[in-house]
């Protein structure tokens, strides 16, 4: 890849530690297999832009690399578990020494993104100018779901609550020309128990999530969870 190259930056947790917010629904295996499904699906949709890569997965997990290096993607390993925003920082300063112009930060669970939606956020900073970041929130509004960078560093990572607002304000503060773009699949976040019902739909991709059915209307039975199956 050449120093014009976007890079697309992903930060996996250990799989032990991943989605603890749906505890209360899924087991630890049911976690573990829907993370490495979801990171299935995101890479899929990443390889198939044509503008976009390399892909460079952050992460402490053996098993995680292990997906990721045989779906085609790069592998920054960490040494222990130090946080979103440090692996964030690590992968973006691994994509800048190797030359990367942007880098297109993304998370792990949102399985509904689309190659159409990644190709237009990627035309969306098509045109030359000085620095700039483009913003995807999550449906919430509350999360910063995708961070689109020129140069790479051009926003320290800030990932938590509340993390698209202080992600715009310190574009603002830079003074970066800043765009915000909403991306139903992209913003879709598997995050929290009523999230699983947007895994639970007819549609043919959706087949290999279909195990989660039988754990979330057990949970609905129990009143554990917000949505009823559909």
């Amino acid at each position: 890849m050449t120093g014009a190259a976007t890079w697309a930056i992903l930060p996996v947790k250990v799989l032990g530690l991943a989605k603890q917010r749906l505890a209360p629904v899924l087991p630890p295996a049911a976690r573990r297999e829907l993370v490495l499904l979801m990171l299935r699906r995101v890479l899929a949709a990443v390889a198939a832009v044509e503008r976009l890569g390399p892909i460079l997965v952050v992460t402490p997990d053996t098993r995680v690399a292990d997906l990721a290096k045989a779906e085609g993607a790069l592998v920054l390993p960490e040494a222990r578990a130090s946080g979103l925003n440090a692996a964030v920082r690590r992968g973006l300063a691994h994509a800048l020494a190797k030359g990367a112009r942007r880098a297109l930060v993304l998370p792990a669970d949102v399985p509904l993104v689309t190659p159409d939606e990644l190709a237009a956020l990627l035309g969306n900073m098509a045109a030359g100018g000085g620095a700039r970041a483009t913003l995807v929130p999550a449906a919430d509004g509350e999360g910063t779901n995708a961070m689109l960078l020129d140069p790479p560093d051009a926003l320290a990572p800030s990932f938590g609550p509340g993390s698209y607002m202080r992600h715009l304000a310190q574009a603002l503060a830079r003074r970066l020309d800043v765009e915000v773009l909403h991306l139903p699949g992209l913003a879709a976040d598997i995050d929290r128990p009523a999230d699983l019902a947007r895994l639970l739909g007819p549609a043919p991709e959706l087949q290999p999530f279909q195990f989660l059915r039988d754990h979330v209307m057990k949970a609905a039975g129990d009143g554990r969870t917000g949505r009823e199956c559909p």
